[in-house]
């Protein structure tokens, strides 16, 4: 629980109300856990007890946290009592007499004082009042109860360093976490035996399967890189990554496995030996032998082979792990450009290993020219930018004002047929567009329904969910754009002579159109097309690839704008705290910003109001800075 120190500080908080809002928060995450939790699962009770030592208290911005256990241990000396029998006690209903030094589970007298309060608000309270109000002995005397020492310098500091400084002293935030990590997190050797049919996208019960499964280090190798680390010599990266089975060493041969990898097939997959594996701790790193499963290390020299993620392993037959999913797309673009001509190599560069170390990040060049980054959020791209500025391209550079994507899609089936004829008048097509429908579109963006798919499970899926007839559901050509997107191709014809010949060029034309719209040349979204009737000529010379990818654009395109063409716009869900004071300055920011309000709701015995709104990405530029003006 984060900001424990604004609630002292800044809000002022009495320490019993604090309590009591941090026990209703405990409760509301309990409540969400205990929604989407299964009791009896692998993973056991997942809810959280501060009593367990299992919620961490503190503020990220003065870097300091507790837990009850670190707090038990550190009164367990001074009292000379056992930590264990102290850690329930301080917290829920425990009241503590300091002066006859008893304990009591319910508040009989004014001197009863809840444990929580008494032992780890009220101490902390007193040191933040001290370095506030500057007062030279109550601080040395804080310091002395809680075993802190400061030098010199130190005392010297302006009071919000000094209190950070005391407060990092006394509870070190990585020192909490990294006991939390230790105590409560299950090792790989239990996680993975529940977390396997979640990982790998193959069979269950293949040899690279049991291996992740069993964490078993003399099983074959199964590694996932997950994030591409950018090292001190220019243009080269780090591939960083968990091995999940088997161990990998320096010097051995491996398959290198893409995202777009398919069993059987040989894109996207290479053989090549590792240089070296590294332990990355921090800013540092160092060399190793060999790293066993349930480890995370990096690798060096297989950067040039890997784009952003892949699968790494020394078994044959193995599929990929399971893809990275982000709950956000890159809908926020700016196009940048060097400030020097001559710095356009040092840019192009820079892109690459922008790309290559940050998974969300999409970079495009368009045919003007212009080098586009999209990215999550206008905060995301302004981190983009200042890593592209500082570490990859080291260049000044200057950007666009953000630009967001909008998405093309139909709203009612094709009013005609769209008819189109190839250059040379011997081959005709006709197609209709329609709506594919929200959840279906939904199932794609989420690879409930995709490409990879048995044709025949595919088909049960569309059939019994999206209420699709089952001769259709089994026809589906190709999805788009970049053969995944929330688009669809079905060939609905009856008896069509020499249909499949065209089907390669039909699909090259589906993916141009779905990646440039008929509206305004943005992608597609939610539309299926319906192949209906095609006459071809006898002649297989008269239906190549140069007569039917034009024709069937043209016809994709005619569909479209004859099925009530729309253009969607993406749109943030964003939840706002404020007191009720500034609830003005919100409302009218989001009115200003084409803002829907769609909740307001009090938190129960506080003055903040959460304030739930959708707003258009295109409006939220600059809205940070607007929210804080007008409600300060």
């Amino acid at each position: 629980m984060n900001k424990v120190d604004k609630a002292l500080s800044t809000m002022g908080q009495d320490p019993e109300a604090l309590y009591q809002h941090l026990a209703r928060v405990v409760e509301n995450v309990n409540v969400i856990v205990a929604q989407f939790s299964e009791h009896d699962g692998p993973m056991g009770d997942v809810t959280v007890n501060p009593a367990n030592g299992t919620v961490g208290f503190g503020s990220g911005l003065q870097s300091w946290a507790f837990t009850l256990h670190t707090m038990a241990k550190f009164y367990a000396k001074r009292m000379g009592i056992d930590a264990d029998k102290l850690l329930p006690r301080l917290w829920g209903d425990n009241f503590f007499n300091s002066q006859e030094k008893k304990w009591r589970k319910t508040k009989s007298s004014p001197e009863d004082v809840r444990a929580f309060v008494h032992f780890i608000l009220d101490p902390i309270t007193k040191i933040f009042r001290a370095v506030q109000d500057e007062d030279k002995a109550m601080i040395q005397k804080m310091l002395t109860a809680i075993d802190v020492k400061l030098n010199s310098e130190e005392q010297d500091q302006p009071a919000k360093v000094l209190l950070k400084t005391i407060m990092h002293k006394w509870l070190p935030a990585g020192d909490c976490l990294l006991e939390m990590i230790c105590i409560h997190l299950p090792s790989p050797f239990v996680s993975q035996k529940y977390r396997m049919e979640l990982l790998y996208e193959g069979p269950k019960d293949d040899e690279a399967a049991m291996g992740i499964k069993n964490c078993d280090p003399s099983a074959c190798l199964m590694m996932y890189v997950s994030k591409m680390v950018p090292t001190s010599d220019k243009g080269r990266f780090y591939a960083l990554g968990r091995v999940f089975s088997g161990t990998i060493a320096t010097g051995q041969k491996v398959r290198i496995m893409g995202p777009n990898y398919v069993p059987g097939k040989k894109e996207d997959c290479c053989e090549k030996s590792i240089q070296r594996t590294i332990l990355m701790m921090g800013r540092y790193t160092e060399a190793i032998e060999d790293v066993p499963c349930g480890n995370i290390c990096g690798l060096v020299g297989v950067d040039q082979f890997i784009v952003k993620t892949g699968t790494i392993t020394t078994f044959a037959g193995a599929h990929n792990m399971r893809q990275m999913k982000f709950s956000v797309s890159p809908v926020v673009r700016v196009a940048v450009d060097c400030k020097n001509p001559s710095d356009l190599p040092k840019l192009v560069e820079g892109l690459k290993r922008l790309a290559k170390s940050d998974p969300m990040v999409l970079i495009q060049t368009e045919e003007s020219g212009e080098h586009i980054i999209a990215g999550a959020g206008e905060l995301h791209l302004e981190i983009c930018l200042k890593d592209l500025e500082e570490d990859h391209a080291c260049i000044p550079i200057k950007k666009s004002e953000p630009v967001v994507s909008y998405r093309e899609t139909v709203t009612a089936v094709s009013s005609v047929q769209a008819l189109s004829k190839s250059p040379n008048k011997h081959n005709r097509l006709f197609f209709r567009a329609e709506p594919l429908g929200e959840d279906l579109t939904i199932d794609i963006d989420e690879n409930v329904v995709s490409a990879k798919q048995d044709p025949k499970a595919r088909g049960r899926v569309l059939t019994e969910n999206h209420g699709w007839d089952a001769t259709d559901a089994r026809k589906i050509w190709c999805f788009g754009p970049d053969r995944t997107g929330p688009n669809v191709v079905v060939d609905v014809t009856k008896g069509v002579q020499y249909l499949n010949d065209i089907k390669d060029s039909v699909v090259a034309a589906f993916q141009f159109v779905t990646k440039d719209g008929v509206l305004c040349e943005e992608t597609m979204r939610g539309i299926r097309f319906n192949i209906e009737d095609v006459v071809l000529h006898a002649d297989a010379i008269h239906r190549g690839g140069g007569q039917i990818i034009p024709t069937a654009r043209r016809c994709f395109y005619g569909a479209c704008l004859t099925a009530s063409p729309a253009i969607m716009e993406p749109i943030y869900v964003c939840e706002i705290q404020t007191p009720e004071d500034a609830l003005g300055g919100i409302y009218s920011v989001l009115n200003k910003k084409r803002g829907v309000i769609f909740s307001e709701e009090q938190t129960p015995g506080t003055p903040i109001y959460i304030v739930k709104a959708h707003l258009p990405v295109n409006e939220s530029f600059g809205k940070a800075l607007l929210v804080s003006q007008l409600s300060s």
